[in-house]
C-alpha cells in the first residue's frame, strides 16, 4: 500500500489552501480587442483549488475536514455551503474581518470547455504559520495542499511529517517555494504547464523526471483531456484520459486529486491509482462549475464498470 493506516485518524484527508466563489460566464469564443460577445451562460458557483478536491473527496465517502480563510461576507457562507452540506469539518477555517472572500472570474468556451480564469486574492486572506489546526492535521490520514499561502503549507507539511502522515501537494505553476514544498510531499500532483517549466526544456516528461528524483513516493503529472503521467519506481506510467462530453473544465485538476487521494486510501495499485483519478475529473467536466458534476461513489463506480 502506497498510504498505511494512522490508528489515531478522525479524518481520512484534512485539506489546507484555497478557496473561490467563481462567476462563470460561458461564451462562444474568446474575446478579441473591441469585441462584442453575447454571453450564453452566466452564474456564481463556489470552487477553490483544495476546497473543491476536499468536497470531492467528501462525495465520494471519506472523513474530511477543511483549512483555509474567508471574508465575513455573504461569499464565505456560499463557499462553504457545499462542504457542510457534504459533512466536510471546517471548524478550522479563519473567518477573517473587514476581508473579501477570494473571488474569480472564469471565461469558458462552450465548444470545447476550456476555460480562461481571472482571480482576485485579498491579502488579508493569507495565514500565518503557527496554526491553531495541529491536531486537525495530527489526526488525519492525508494531508492535501496547494501554494495559494506557501509558509503555511509549508508549515502543515512539517507537522504531517513528524506524525508519519502522508503529503499530496497541488502545484498549478512554479513559484518560489515550489522547490521547498517539494522537498515535504510525498505525493506531488501537478499541471502540465508547471512540469513543462520545472523540467527547463518544456517538455513535461523532463519536469515529471526532475520530480522523482527529489524525494516523493510517486510523481504525478495532469496532462487535462489526455490524462496524466507518472513516475513509479524508475519507470514512466501513461494513463490515457476519458472521452466525454465536456460542459466545463473548471476544477478538473482539483476533481483529479479528489479521486487520487480517494484511490491512495483504497490501497490501489498505480495504474488502477490514475484510472480513478482520470475518471473523477473526467465526471467533474460534464457540469458547469468546479464542483457541481463531482460524483458520488456510486456514480464513479458505475463509470468505471462500464469500461
Amino acid at each position: 500500500m502506497l498510504v498505511g493506516r494512522n490508528s489515531r485518524a478522525r479524518f481520512d484527508v484534512v485539506g489546507l489552501g484555497e478557496n473561490s466563489l467563481d462567476r462563470i460566464v460561458t461564451l462562444d469564443g474568446w474575446p478579441s480587442p473591441g469585441a462584442k460577445l453575447s454571453l450564453e451562460e452566466s452564474g456564481v458557483h463556489p470552487g477553490g483549488q483544495v476546497a473543491s478536491a476536499i468536497l470531492g473527496c467528501a462525495r465520494l465517502g471519506l472523513r474530511c475536514a477543511y483549512l483555509g480563510a474567508v471574508g465575513q461576507d455573504e461569499a464565505a457562507g456560499t463557499v462553504l455551503a457545499p462542504l457542510r452540506r457534504a459533512g466536510v469539518d471546517v471548524e478550522g477555517v479563519a473567518s477573517r474581518l473587514g476581508a473579501r472572500t477570494r473571488t474569480a472570474l472564469i471565461l469558458v468556451r462552450r465548444a470545447d470547455g476550456e476555460r480562461c480564469v481571472m482571480t482576485c486574492r485579498d491579502p488579508e486572506l493569507d495565514l500565518s504559520p503557527p496554526l491553531s489546526c495541529e491536531q486537525t492535521l495530527a489526526q488525519s490520514r492525508i494531508v492535501h495542499l496547494d501554494a495559494s499561502d506557501p509558509e503555511a503549507s509549508l508549515w502543515a507539511a512539517r507537522v504531517a511529517r513528524e506524525s508519519g502522515i502522508p503529503v499530496v501537494l497541488d502545484l498549478d505553476e512554479v513559484c518560489e517555494a515550489a522547490e521547498a514544498l517539494l522537498a515535504v510531499a510525498d505525493f506531488p500532483v501537478v499541471s502540465r504547464s508547471f512540469a513543462e517549466t520545472w523540467g527547463g526544456t518544456g517538455d513535461p516528461e523532463a519536469g515529471l523526471e526532475r520530480l522523482a528524483r527529489g524525494s516523493c513516493r510517486l510523481a504525478v503529472v495532469t496532462c487535462e483531456s489526455a490524462g496524466a503521467i507518472a513516475h513509479w519506481r524508475g519507470r514512466q506510467i501513461q494513463a490515457e484520459g476519458f472521452a466525454v462530453s465536456v460542459r466545463d473544465s473548471t476544477g478538473a485538476g482539483d476533481a483529479f486529486r479528489a479521486g487520487f487521494i480517494w484511490g491512495l486510501l483504497q490501497g490501489q495499485g498505480v495504474t488502477d491509482l490514475l484510472q480513478s483519478a482520470n475518471a473523477v475529473a473526467a465526471l467533474s467536466c460534464m457540469q458547469l462549475g468546479a464542483q457541481s458534476g463531482l460524483p458520488d461513489l456510486e456514480s464513479l463506480t458505475e463509470f468505471l464498470s462500464g469500461l
